[in-house]
């Protein structure tokens, strides 16, 4: 049995010369580059047309437009009494309250008692000093009468004194000229008038003196009285205050102690509403409230919807949590009913743009401090610098870089990182 061989297989190999291989390998290779190039050329265009894609769900897109842009806040405010005075204990002792929270009140009624005998035994002591103090008044006033008196007639006597040793020296001087008495005489009666005349100078300077020491003594014992007068109306007004009193008609707010309890000086005992006087309270952002003053205009809207015009009345000066605490009053009539802690909308009016371009408040605000923004052109937002200036809560002033009618990206920029040109897809 022969084996078979493989020849039926086998068939002739035309051999290639070796430039025709050349040839094919060169257009091979020039196929490819050329494919490599209009590769790279479609990437290139697409990345320059914006090939970066974003759908229009994730971006909110907003139109310039020309118009009169408000400057104002809009915030949740909270009704707070504008005059809620708290009432302390002016002594240690036990406290007898008269109402009780949510009382109508009038003005100058009794809402309390504390009883402090320590206050009330030292009112008693100070008031028994004063009556001493005051009798050693008058007398030292007396005294001060009695010496002036004495000096009065010490003076009095020198001066009648005095007259009756001039008259003898004139009746000598008579009798000497006429050959009746002797020269001795005269001098004699002399003597006496000088003599009466320095005690009449004696006296005067001493009633002068006596008076003005008793003047001195009566005025020093008035000053101790008036002291002591003073230290009893002060404890006098402590005591009476004891009685804590209604400083006005209102409400009687929240109580801090219990009937009957002991309490310490200077502790809170009640509060007091002012039923007529409400405020507004509201927290608006630091932004803000370097534009706020006091006097502006505002508007506080009741739940039942109807406006009511109002003012700033105060700023807080600090910031808390970012935020500037700022009081609200009304200046004509008041929602009827309001209650402490009530809510109410606020509506501060800054001040108002008149024709200006202005565009949607958005993130792109913050994001680039207001310097770019990402302007449509088709579907393809582009990069570039704008101007802004004065914003509200929800507009902002378009100063360059923008005309009427142009879309921006308001909000989703911070997506696109720093990207020329971002192509906006499904819009």
């Amino acid at each position: 049995m022969s084996i078979r061989d493989t020849s039926a297989q086998d068939h002739a190999v035309v051999s290639t010369p070796a430039h025709v291989q050349r040839r094919r390998r060169w257009l091979t290779g020039a196929a490819v580059a050329i494919g490599v190039l209009l590769l790279g050329g479609w990437l290139v265009s697409a990345w320059s047309g914006g090939s970066r894609s974003f759908d229009a769900s994730r971006v909110r897109i907003a139109e310039v437009t020309r118009g009169d842009l408000v400057r104002d806040i809009s915030a949740d405010g909270r009704v707070i009494a504008a005059n809620s005075p708290t009432l302390y204990a002016i002594a240690g002792g036990t406290v007898t309250l008269h109402v009780v929270a949510g009382d109508v009140v009038k003005a100058d009624q009794p809402l309390a008692e504390i009883d402090s005998p320590e206050l009330r035994s030292r009112l008693a002591q100070e008031q028994a000093t004063l009556a001493s103090v005051e009798a050693e008044a008058g007398r030292a006033g007396l005294d001060a009468q009695i010496a002036r008196s004495a000096a009065r007639r010490a003076l009095d006597q020198a001066e009648i004194e005095e007259q009756a040793a001039r008259r003898d020296l004139e009746r000598n001087q008579r009798a000497f000229e006429g050959g009746a008495v002797a020269q001795i005489d005269v001098a004699r009666s002399q003597d006496n008038l000088k003599k009466a005349e320095l005690g009449v100078a004696h006296a005067r300077r001493e009633y002068d003196l006596q008076g003005q020491g008793a003047g001195l003594d009566t005025q020093n014992k008035k000053l101790l009285a008036d002291r002591q007068r003073a230290v009893v109306s002060e404890l006098q007004r402590q005591v009476d205050a004891l009685t804590l009193r209604a400083p006005f008609d209102g409400q009687v707010g929240q109580v801090q102690v219990a009937h009957r309890q002991n309490v310490a000086v200077n502790a809170p005992v009640l509060s007091v509403v002012d039923l007529t006087r409400f405020e507004v309270e509201i927290r608006v952002p630091e932004s803000f409230a370097r534009d706020l003053a006091i006097g502006m205009p505002a508007q506080l809207t009741s739940g039942a919807g109807r406006p009511y015009p109002g003012e700033v009345s105060a700023v807080s000066p600090e910031v808390v949590n970012g935020e500037v605490v700022s009081r609200l009053r009304f200046t004509e009539e008041q929602p009827p009913g309001l209650r402490q802690n009530q809510r109410l909308r606020a509506r501060i009016m800054l001040d108002t743009r008149d024709d200006v371009l202005m565009v949607e408040r958005g993130p792109f605000l913050e994001q680039s401090g207001g310097r770019h923004a990402y302007v449509m052109d088709g579907d393809v937002a582009v990069r570039q610098p704008i101007s802004t200036g004065v914003s509200s809560l929800s507009s902002v002033e378009i100063l360059d870089g923008l005309q009427p009618g142009d879309r921006i990206v308001v909000s989703g920029a911070d997506q696109f990182g720093d990207a020329e040109r971002i192509r906006i897809t499904g819009d």
